[in-house]
């Protein structure tokens, strides 16, 4: 089996000889890590795309806004994604983006992860009928792990997720209260033995 730090080394060096600059080659060699770690089939997706890289002349996009379509020529989705996560701080307020007509959609998957992690915020993610829950660039729910290729998706829809918890205040009381029986009070004596106690101050 290769390791994860044999797939990230050997995706950028492939990722530089096929023209892209060190930088954007460093980036795609972290993400098909990422992939791979999650158990997506990264290196399978990011193979057939460099099939069809030079072929195809895929659409690239500097300034990404809440709404997102190529007609004819589907999107990078290597271009697609750093402008993305460079631009991720700004696109937040938007909270929901639409990208139409992207290529390879699993290889932008990762950078949407890495911009959960900058932004602070989980990203429910959805390719055509695929979703995924992106949490914090740690985990990635999804209701479709298949190791397949998607060649193209018709409609990549992303919401930024506001940080609500779990449970409610009232739970969470209760639960405090319980901890507080680990609590141990405070007496004279604690103070004496206590961090700091007994130093003797010879200025």
């Amino acid at each position: 089996m290769r390791t994860l730090s044999e797939i990230d080394t050997t995706v950028k060096r492939a990722s530089k000889a096929m023209g892209f600059s060190w930088g954007i080659a460093e980036e795609i060699g972290k993400n098909i890590r990422l992939l791979e770690l999650f158990g997506l089939p990264g290196v399978k997706n990011l193979n057939q795309y460099f099939k069809d890289y030079k072929r195809k002349q895929f659409q690239k996009i500097s300034l990404i806004s809440k709404l997102n379509e190529s007609i004819k020529i589907p999107y990078c989705p290597i271009i697609f994604g750093t402008n993305f996560i460079d631009q991720c701080t700004i696109l937040e307020e938007s909270i929901d983006i639409e990208i139409k007509n992207i290529a390879y959609p699993l290889l932008f998957l990762p950078f949407a992860s890495r911009a959960s992690e900058i932004v602070g915020k989980r990203i429910f993610l959805k390719i055509d009928e695929k979703e995924y829950l992106l949490n914090f660039n740690l985990s990635i729910l999804s209701n479709h792990l298949n190791s397949i290729i998607n060649e193209n998706a018709k409609l990549i829809s992303l919401k930024f997720l506001d940080n609500n918890n779990s449970f409610t205040d009232n739970e969470w009381q209760e639960i405090y209260k319980l901890s507080e029986d680990t609590f141990v009070e405070e007496t004279d004596s604690l103070k004496q033995t206590g961090a700091g106690a007994g130093l003797t101050d010879n200025d």
